[in-house]
């Protein structure tokens, strides 16, 4: 199987990156090769390279490089504050840091650190490790060991499923995050092209690209924003994933004609492992589609672990070739990875996710998952964002809080309980609203709850 340099050097005279000179991402690849080769003659052990490039090119020839050869790979994001940096160092030692530069890129260590030669760590895997950052919204990052070959298997169920050989990404998104990396790796080794741009110039009239040979993946915060550009029904399919996605803005998707794709995927498994089909979207069909060839989805009892059938809710279980393999550095103990999200398979076999077990409110007996809650505010149209979250109550144990961004600065709370008591059953509704401008969301517009805690202020002072 060819690696990531090899698709490079069959790549070098091509112009596959739009806006970027073939010949000198190249020889900027070929370079930190030199660099690494050098650095692996003086180490006893693998090297392991940190990534924290903010710039998309030299982030990608880096990556190349790395890859190349042989080194373990952590990716990172150049905009970790210090005690996140110290977070990820406590858990890693790391031999080079490529961090982010200007007009070239350095091998430097963050935090002042006296030395650029860390102390290697002592756990060192037989296979060189792609090392993608997750859960850093909930206050602890972790990284998904993948391999080449996952991301392979991941872009060979991509091609199968859409029944593409060449993959053309435009890519919006940060590349140290799965969603991103994944787009550039699709079209590297399709033969594809790669545009790297800012997501606002999706608000323009005209790109430097035919926007209908290309994949674009957005996360639901980038799709609401974006919705009145002119661009976005021109694409050939929209992956839509990341964070859930109302049902009001996928209606107001599907009357302006875009070609969503919802998606069910995450780092665990090198992004997407279940999507909707644009037709299927367009004709009013809802979900997040069918599993991909690579994958395979099951969804078990809550209570018993047994395999549940049609129509039937519980937690989402996923086998498939992409699959990492654990949480740096402790493999995974099973080749099916049970994970946190309850939903569905109905007839056809395509997936619906109602919410999260651990984001799973208790009030007063009831059992309520904020991601209902949270659709069916949204659906009002009075508000622009919302999260919901559970807080400690002495009559009802928990009880709903609602911290919202309302469309109009004289929106009143009656007003927005009026609007829900024909969507949500009464014990579903907030007993608790806070008003701010802006929600804490990351870079692919996942709610921090933990941080959304912070802005409801004490309601029980007993408990």
């Amino acid at each position: 199987m060819k690696g990531a340099w090899e698709y490079g050097q069959e790549r070098a005279e091509e112009d596959w990156l739009i806006g970027q000179e073939s010949r000198a991402f190249f020889e900027l690849t070929s370079q930190t090769i030199a660099e690494l080769n050098q650095e692996k003659a003086r180490s006893p052990h693998r090297p392991i390279i940190f990534l924290a490039e903010s710039d998309p090119i030299h982030f990608l020839a880096k990556f190349i490089a790395v890859c190349a050869t042989d080194c373990h790979l952590f990716l990172c994001n150049p905009t970790w504050i210090a005690s996140e940096w110290a977070q990820v160092l406590a858990l890693v030692q790391p031999t080079l840091i490529y961090e982010k530069s200007t007009l070239s890129s350095r091998l430097i260590a963050p935090l002042n650190l006296d030395t650029r030669y860390l102390t290697p760590g002592t756990r060192y895997l037989a296979s060189p490790l792609i090392c993608i950052p997750t859960g850093g919204s909930s206050g602890t990052i972790r990284f998904a060991m993948h391999t080449w070959d996952t991301l392979i298997a991941s872009v060979a169920g991509f091609q199968h499923y859409f029944g593409v050989e060449q993959i053309h990404s435009c890519c919006v998104l940060p590349l140290y995050h799965v969603s991103g990396l994944m787009q550039f790796v699709r079209s590297l080794i399709s033969g594809g092209k790669l545009v790297l741009i800012p997501y606002k110039s999706l608000e323009l009239s005209h790109l430097p690209f035919d926007p209908a040979d290309f994949f674009l993946s957005l996360v639901p915060t980038q799709l609401q924003r974006l919705l009145d550009s002119p661009i976005l029904p021109h694409f050939k399919t929209i992956l839509l994933g990341g964070a859930p996605a109302g049902a009001e803005l996928l209606e107001q998707a599907r009357r302006l004609h875009i070609p969503l794709a919802p998606t069910y995927g995450m780092t665990e498994t090198a992004s997407q492992v279940a999507t909707l089909k644009p037709a299927d979207f367009l004709q009013g069909m809802t979900g997040c589609g069918q599993a991909l060839p690579h994958a395979q989805i099951t969804v078990h009892s809550i209570t018993t672990g047994k395999v549940l059938g049609a129509n039937h809710t519980g937690r989402v279980a996923i086998a498939a070739k992409s699959l990492a393999l654990g949480y740096y550095p402790n493999p995974l103990s099973d080749s099916t990875f049970s994970t946190d999200d309850l939903g569905w398979l109905d007839e056809r076999g395509y997936l619906h996710i109602v919410g999260r077990q651990s984001d799973k409110i208790i009030t007063g007996g009831e059992n309520v998952f904020p991601a209902e809650v949270e659709a069916a505010i949204l659906a009002t149209g009075l508000v622009q964002d919302v999260g919901v979250i559970g807080v400690s109550d002495r009559q009802w144990g928990e009880a709903i809080a609602a911290v919202y961004v309302p469309t109009a600065a004289n929106l009143t709370v009656p007003a927005l309980k009026s609007a829900l008591e024909k969507r949500l059953s009464k014990f579903k509704l907030p007993k608790h609203w806070i008003a701010v401008e802006q929600l804490p969301r990351n870079a692919q517009g996942k709610l921090n709850r933990q941080e959304l805690h912070h802005l409801v202020p004490p309601t029980d002072p007993a408990m």
